[in-house]
């Protein structure tokens, strides 16, 4: 569990990609989606949903009007960078699924508990991944199943989340379930499990990126 922890993978935007557009669904063929994932709806709504979560999350966080402003404009492209991490968390899901692999909720809060220790408590790790990742402390729990379920499935594959078994994984789990993305947020890049417009990995070492936080 050590290793795990030191090895912990957060999910931020999207990945690297100057690809050609695969697939994309318009508001036509469903009113009120903004994606489909396996023939199940993620509406414009429920994406809104979310995000209002995050900006909620950082309201709370800012002492006045001026930094939370600062702190929108930090975060331009949340609405887009959202709904990937609702996508990705389905796909990445399946391909676990279809790999055998299983997270429990003590796995969770085992690692929970040593990032926990490692951001000096329960508040500085909400706070790192609300500023860093954008994940809002309702939803920390539910990222962290997200980078378990990516780091046992690497693991299964005898492989780690940077090699082309990984990513061939993901790409087949998002042509099984035919991701629909409406053109308004981008298009998915099936090869790729991302966004196609999409600029900044979406996987990061949480040991280095405080390493680097705290120089």
């Amino acid at each position: 569990m050590h290793r795990r922890r030191r090895t912990a993978l957060v999910l931020t935007a999207a990945i690297a990609a100057a690809a050609p557009l695969l697939t994309a669904c318009g508001s036509d063929a469903h009113p009120g989606a903004a994606a489909v994932v396996g023939g199940q709806r993620i509406t414009v709504s429920q994406l809104e949903e979310r995000v209002g979560e995050v900006r909620a999350a950082q309201r709370a966080t800012v002492p006045n009007d001026a930094q939370y402003q600062q702190a929108i404009a930090r975060t331009g492209t949340l609405t887009r960078d959202t709904l990937h991490t609702m996508i990705l968390d389905r796909v990445l899901h399946r391909a676990a699924e279809d790999a055998g692999v299983t997270v429990t909720r003590r796995e969770i809060q085992e690692m929970r508990s040593g990032l926990e220790e490692q951001a000096g408590g329960a508040e500085g790790l909400e706070t790192t991944w609300l500023q860093q990742y954008g994940i809002p402390p309702e939803r920390l729990d539910e990222n962290l199943r997200l980078q378990l379920e990516a780091q046992k499935l690497a693991e299964k594959l005898g492989t780690d989340t940077s090699r082309p078994e990984f990513w061939k994984a993901l790409s087949d789990a998002s042509k099984d379930l035919n991701v629909d993305l409406n053109p308004r947020y981008g298009a998915w890049d099936v090869q790729k499990s991302s966004r196609a417009d999409a600029k900044t990995p979406w996987v990061r070492d949480v040991s280095t990126a405080q390493t680097q936080q705290g120089m």
